[in-house]
């Protein structure tokens, strides 16, 4: 690994392929992967459906450009806008181009409607939007900003769920709110029941736009296809990335048409997003995604891990101190020391995510069969075990 930038802490692990579930080391020792390489593989690894999209696709054509049509991107963003609150669509290539292009979006929107001084955005404490200059000073992680200031200005950050903070934060310079409907990075923190409303409300009243990201949460994490759907709550704009390849590169900023009025050509551009390749893969995600019971499951299935991973932190008090999230998206915080906790379910073959320094993540593939959660209870038992 001498000739990699050291900017990976990485474990001495190295996959060659995946199945469904489960990944397999170069010596053929399998693990279950409930970290999806942080709710990406959402669909497993080497979908049958997937891999046939990919291989014809790459056999007709890879990349022309957007200087030219697209069909397979018109027809994603088609999909993405009949199911989703946005009127308009525009494709990137990661989590941190698409919250880059929704902040580029709320500001461009004053500025057409003559508001130019409109330029701050409101965002929350533990907040993650990605790891450019701008992403990062919307974040909300003083770890990861040393050494990168002066960071790009702009940004009044308030506490996550704190609508009255919120409020209080709102001036003559406000574009926007932006906000995770449920954050990831900082430990599946929650919001409470009628933040998102009450954001939405806010947005109105002063005339600023309501911007989310759903870059871990959108594409069915949740089990909605937007986690703001389960407030009944529509966005200006929002983010996507993460699930939406299904580990293609390949990320979107959706928008209402009155929001994205100021996103006329030359304003903002993408080299590779949305090429024929991501584009094509993505819509065969989504597609499977919205099909009929697909987001029941992911409902149903979360359900049955989160209601097996509180039963065991009952049997085995001490070990963890709470459960959080919503559908496939859930978090332990731990009550024994994280890495501990991350490092043993990793010995018991069963892969997860560190997050917010005392939250261990499960982020399964989002098909996954009870079966698969049972075996992960199983696991989690075994693990619990270990700390007596």
């Amino acid at each position: 690994m001498d000739a990699l930038m050291p900017t990976y802490a990485r474990l001495d692990l190295a996959f060659e392929r995946g199945e469904g579930p489960y990944l397999f080391t170069t010596d053929g020792t399998r693990y279950l992967d409930f970290g999806t390489g942080i709710a990406v593989t959402a669909l497993g690894h080497a979908h049958p459906k997937l891999v046939a999209v990919l291989a014809e696709q790459a056999g007709r054509l890879w990349h022309t450009s957007n200087l030219y049509r697209i069909g397979p991107q018109e027809r994603l963003a088609a999909r993405l806008v009949e199911h989703s609150f946005a009127d308009r669509v525009f494709f990137c290539n990661s989590g941190a181009e698409a919250s880059e292009g929704v902040i580029k979006t709320v500001r461009r929107f004053h500025y057409h409607h003559g508001n130019s001084e409109r330029v701050e955005v409101i965002v929350t404490d533990g907040a993650f939007h990605g790891r450019t200059l701008a992403g990062l000073a919307a974040g909300g992680n003083e770890a990861h900003r040393a050494g990168f200031t002066p960071l790009a200005s702009g940004f009044v950050r308030v506490p996550y769920g704190d609508l009255e903070a919120t409020r209080a934060a709102v001036t003559d310079r406000t574009a926007a709110v932006f906000v995770e409907p449920l954050q990831g990075e900082s430990g599946i923190v929650t919001a409470p029941q009628g933040y998102l409303a009450g954001l939405r409300s806010l947005c109105d009243e002063h005339g600023i736009l309501l911007a989310l990201d759903e870059v871990q949460t959108g594409v069915g994490r949740t089990g909605r296809f937007l986690a703001c759907e389960w407030e009944e709550v529509s966005p200006d704009v929002a983010g996507l990335a993460k699930g939406l390849g299904s580990g293609f590169p390949i990320g979107a900023v959706l928008a209402t048409e009155r929001a994205a009025v100021g996103m006329v050509p030359g304003t903002h551009g993408s080299t590779f997003g949305g090429n024929f390749l991501a584009s094509a893969v993505a819509d065969a995600v989504v597609e499977e995604i919205l099909s009929p019971g697909f987001l029941a499951g992911v409902e149903q299935a979360g359900a049955r891990l989160r209601d097996g991973l509180e039963r065991l932190q009952n049997q085995h008090p001490g070990v963890i101190s709470e459960v959080r999230g919503r559908g496939l998206m859930l978090g332990m915080t731990a009550a024994v020391p994280a890495a501990d906790l991350y490092a043993r379910f990793r010995e018991h073959r069963l892969l997860t995510v560190p997050a917010g320094g005392d939250t261990v993540r499960m982020l399964p593939p989002l098909n996954i069969e009870h079966a698969h959660v049972d075996e992960t209870l199983a696991i989690t038992e075994a693990v619990f075990r270990t700390f007596r």
